[in-house]
């Protein structure tokens, strides 16, 4: 039997895309930052079986997850130009999460990112030459996941083309490198509202933009805001990053409440916990700031430099308001790492 293994990081997108094309192609570009701990760990163990290939088997964290078996053969039937052997072998994919399950981290964009580096890994081993390899793993692991994309780099990465940033494309996602120092170590607080499953679907809630009477003008206000926002990423504006930042998350819940069928992801707790940041923010003029994933959660995003005020902010003010008073602590990755 023959084994290769990643790391591969979450990422959360500043400016969101939400809506796709095509065979999962984004409707706008997106940027992020990649996260540092929370990863997924994904082995790809394999073995010759001609007569009876491509059987799949999967253990997440250490236990069989048969659940997991038909996307992933999906996923490999849907990636079989660039892996046309995926018959003549059995599969054994082992994988785990340093985070929760429906913690408010993506834990799509970790495992499909993973397990397209392992793929290409697998078939650099089997003598398969590529011209990028992380460009590849970008493309491979959008086909999986459209976010997962953007996991391959850091410490931030771009997906979607936009025409002032040189090499976007639609197809995969590009590093972005022309950023302030302070971006480098910032840090990410993920305050856990509800750890339940989402009432909607991503798949869903994208096709929901198809018909959206708001789309068309979303995607233009996208490309303007990654725009504006490589002016904050250059001169270190902190405050002028922050705030657009936050309009990004509020816009895409406007586009998930204004949808039909229309849905709401905010909980009691996410607005609670929105308006005290906004206070705090107010008195002690320290650049902390919001944005949202397509749930309920809130990420913290501030400078590493006031750390030790935002966790006091955090323990006397934001825990109450955690299910079970539980947060997750992050910062800005560099990227995924082979395990071996």
């Amino acid at each position: 039997m023959n084994k290769v293994g990643w790391r591969s990081p979450s990422n959360i997108a500043l400016v969101k895309y939400w809506g796709k094309h095509g065979e999962q192609l984004p409707a706008n570009p997106s940027i992020s930052f990649t996260l540092s701990t929370s990863v997924s760990e994904t082995e790809l163990i394999w073995e010759p079986a001609p007569a009876t290939g491509g059987n799949i088997q999967v253990e997440l964290d250490g236990k069989p997850a048969p659940d997991f078996v038909p996307k992933i053969e999906q996923y490999f039937q849907r990636i079989s130009e660039f892996v046309p052997f995926f018959k003549d072998y059995n599969y054994l994919i082992k994988t785990s999460n340093s985070f929760p399950h429906s913690s408010g981290i993506a834990s799509s964009a970790s495992g499909m990112s993973a397990l397209a580096l392992c793929t290409l890994s697998m078939a650099k081993e089997l003598g398969v030459e590529f011209d990028d390899f992380y460009k590849t793993a970008s493309n491979l692991a959008r086909l999986g996941s459209g976010s997962a994309s953007r996991s391959i780099y850091g410490p931030m990465a771009v997906w979607g083309k936009h025409d002032e940033i040189i090499g976007t494309s639609d197809e995969y996602a590009t590093p972005y490198t022309n950023i302030n120092a302070v971006y480098e170590t910032y840090q990410d607080y993920i305050l856990l509202v509800d750890k339940g499953q989402k009432k909607v679907s991503s798949t869903s809630g994208h096709g929901l933009m198809n018909k959206h009477p708001f789309a068309k003008k979303r995607f233009v206000h996208a490309h303007a805001n990654l725009s504006e926002l490589m002016v904050y990423l250059i001169n270190g504006d902190l405050m002028a990053f922050g705030e657009l930042v936050e309009s990004e998350a509020l816009t895409l819940h406007a586009m998930m409440m204004t949808s039909r069928p229309y849905f709401l992801l905010f909980k009691p707790n996410t607005i609670e916990i929105i308006e005290r940041i906004w206070r705090f923010r107010h008195e002690t003029k320290i650049p902390v700031h919001f944005t949202l994933d397509a749930g309920a959660n809130v990420h913290l995003l501030f400078p590493e430099s006031y750390k030790q005020n935002v966790d006091s902010f955090v323990k006397t003010e934001l825990i109450d308001y955690c299910s079970k008073g539980e947060y997750l602590c992050d910062h800005v990755g560099q990227g995924p790492q082979p395990l071996m």
